[in-house]
């Protein structure tokens, strides 16, 4: 046989035995769009890990076979935590690249930037992160919501307030969408919940790197509960001068992280002291039950990063998990069917069952009932699974657990 004819079906030959060996990999790719931030100004530890969250999910879900034989593919873009930036790279995302859904969004006000170029398109979008509740008022019939909320926060927040009997209340928040957002509703839910409490909230810049004004007038008269709504860096800046000038945490004054941020991988390389005694509102805690999934991805990310998972994680994880169902339960990409089915999905993925509220406003297509904790960190470079719980989910606030 000529050796061109020998080289030719030596390479069907080839061909067909990665066809056999690799079916998955044989079939067109389902493209999904990826926004977060990359690089600065935005929070570049959260794109992290939202990044590694869509990784152990991507791994799970092409392991066993893809959705209805198709590997998932991830096309990421960096938004930078700017709203231009993320209505860019979703514009290019749905016209250039075809995705077929799009998820990833770890800020506010990079959401409300995307929202008019998806409610447009029609291309499902699961929000990760972004805890606005202007995203869900806007009612954009393509958008669904398994991240946390801004007025379950505030109300979680007032309550555990309300619980420690403090009387007077100062919180920082970022001046941002999300941080001023957070603030007018925490005041709202004071006001309903614990009347009698003197609250007040002055923005921080996100990009700022000295706060020593505002911890100085802190100072001369101290509150008895200092928050803060700040993402990194601003919040380790903020938290290392208070406690430097004796502020918070203190025997005066409580420090309440609403923000979730004790979990982030460099949190304590970047607080220390400054951190003892705080009190964080968390959307995952190890001693929290997970489902099977949730599990399944708690052991995979720590096989392969040899760290524990964050809510970010689970919350990544449960973004490209719900869009593989859709595709599975629509019997392929077509976008309407795939809203469709998200609208009527009951979804047990890695934090528990969700579905999407059809009522309008602030829950709207929203995974309502958001598992949360209340714990307080009680020693230097303490893990997560170490801190203890003063609030499981779905039950109240135990002051006496609380130490100072």
């Amino acid at each position: 046989m000529p050796s061109m004819l020998k080289r030719y079906f030596a390479g069907i030959g080839a061909a067909l035995a990665a066809a056999l060996i690799f079916p998955v990999l044989a079939q067109e790719p389902i493209k999904v769009g990826v926004t977060l931030t990359k690089s600065p100004p935005g929070s570049v530890v959260q794109g992290t890990q939202v990044t590694q969250g869509l990784e152990v999910a991507l791994e799970i879900i092409n392991s066993a076979g893809g959705v209805k034989g198709r590997p998932i593919q991830l096309i990421y873009e960096d938004d930078q935590g700017v709203p231009e930036r993320g209505r860019a790279a979703t514009e290019k995302l749905i016209t250039r690249d075809n995705v077929v859904a799009i998820t990833g969004t770890h800020a506010s006000g990079v959401a409300l930037g995307q929202i008019e170029v998806i409610k447009n398109s029609g291309v499902p979008f699961i929000n990760t992160n972004a805890w606005s509740d202007d995203i869900r008022k806007k009612g954009a019939a393509n958008v669904f919501n398994p991240s946390n909320y801004n007025s379950r926060v505030a109300k979680a927040m007032a309550e555990v307030i309300r619980d420690m009997k403090v009387k007077r209340v100062l919180a920082y928040p970022e001046n941002t969408d999300y941080g001023i957002g957070q603030s007018e509703l925490l005041k709202k839910f004071i006001a309903e919940l614990a009347p009698g409490v003197e609250f007040k909230y002055e923005a921080l810049d996100r990009a700022g790197k000295d706060f020593l004004p505002a911890v100085i007038a802190l100072k001369r008269n101290p509150p008895d509960m200092v928050v803060i709504m700040l993402l990194p860096p601003a919040a380790y800046i903020f938290m290392n001068q208070l406690y430097e000038q004796g502020v918070a945490p203190s025997k005066k004054t409580w420090l309440y992280d609403g923000a979730g941020i004790a979990d982030y991988p460099d949190f304590w390389q970047n607080t220390k002291e400054a951190a003892r005694y705080m009190i964080s509102f968390g959307l995952y805690h190890p001693a929290m039950k997970l489902p099977p999934l949730g599990e399944k991805v708690r052991d995979a990310y720590q096989a392969k990063h040899k760290i524990d998972a964050s809510r970010l994680i689970f919350q990544a994880a449960d973004s490209l998990f719900l869009i593989a169902e859709a595709v599975k339960v629509a019997g392929g990409t077509d976008k309407e069917a795939m809203n469709k089915a998200l609208r009527g999905m009951k979804y047990t993925g890695a934090r528990g069952t969700i579905e999407f509220s059809q009522e309008p406003g602030f829950t709207f297509q929203q995974w309502v009932e958001v598992p949360y904790v209340t714990y307080q960190l009680t020693e230097v470079n303490q893990k997560i699974g170490d801190a203890p719980l003063v609030q499981a989910p779905g039950m109240p606030l135990d002051p006496a657990k609380l130490k100072r």
